[in-house]
């Protein structure tokens, strides 16, 4: 006999195998990520349809097999339907899904990025929520994932001599882990000049604080701003769970 296993999971990917199986990534609340097999689901008569799909949040049931987890039952809670009438808001969930899938590799359970990945699935799907500022979740969820995984880059002290910064000059180094002051900027091989705008906005992300964040008028300038030592800092890890 086989034992089913029940947890709610959100689907991050999706692979066809065959002529009506489909591979499913899923992150789960009780087992982290998990590879399942949905057997015929492509079917038009398959049950699991509408509780199985990309970006759908549902409770699932699955049995472990010789070579893969197999789906036997998928409730769907939420389609997060906004998400989907929006180009922008879809890009975004697939980046999300990409960096969690990239940067975690075994099967473990972990709370915070349970409620750090509905949470920005939730805002994402919010009509409310103006065009400027659904960049701002993707920023969100990237920080805040990697400060859970153990890299949350220095903002309050200088990366290099430790000491507190000052309202001046300041740099981000991706290989020296955060901000570097003006002393010490000499001392590291490459760094970018950080506008205080940029610090603050990733100290709020930092304390969680969405309601300020989303408050926040932002200059398009610091949004690329932003982007460019994401983009840095993101490679760097990539590149050291390799």
């Amino acid at each position: 006999m086989f034992t089913h296993y029940r947890t709610q999971g959100l689907v991050l990917k999706k692979i066809d195998r065959g002529e009506a199986d489909r591979i499913f990534t899923i992150y789960t609340k009780d087992f982290g990520k998990l590879e399942i097999l949905g057997k015929a689901i492509r079917k038009i008569s398959s049950k699991l349809r509408s509780g199985a799909d990309i970006f759908y949040l549902s409770e699932i049931e699955f049995i472990q097999g010789k070579a893969y987890k197999t789906l036997t039952d998928a409730i769907l809670i939420d389609k997060f339907e906004n998400l989907r009438k929006n180009s922008l808001r879809l890009r975004i969930a697939y980046k999300i899904s990409e960096i969690l899938d990239g940067l975690i590799k075994g099967q473990e359970a972990d709370e915070n990025i349970w409620q750090l990945l509905n949470e920005t699935f939730r805002k994402l799907s919010t009509p409310s929520l103006a065009a400027s500022h659904l960049s701002l979740t993707y920023y969100y969820f990237l920080w805040n994932f990697l400060s859970i995984l153990g890299y949350q880059p220095e903002i309050y002290q200088c990366a290099v001599c430790r000491e507190k910064l000052k309202p001046e000059k300041l740099y981000f180094s991706h290989k020296d882990g955060g901000i570097i002051c003006q002393n010490c900027i000499a001392k590291v091989k490459s760094a970018k000049e950080l506008k205080p705008e940029i610090i603050k906005i990733l100290r709020i992300i930092f304390k969680k604080d969405w309601r300020t964040l989303s408050k926040l008028k932002i200059d398009p300038q610091y949004i690329n701003s932003l982007s460019s030592i994401s983009k840095e800092y993101l490679s760097w890890v990539l590149e050291e769970v390799k």
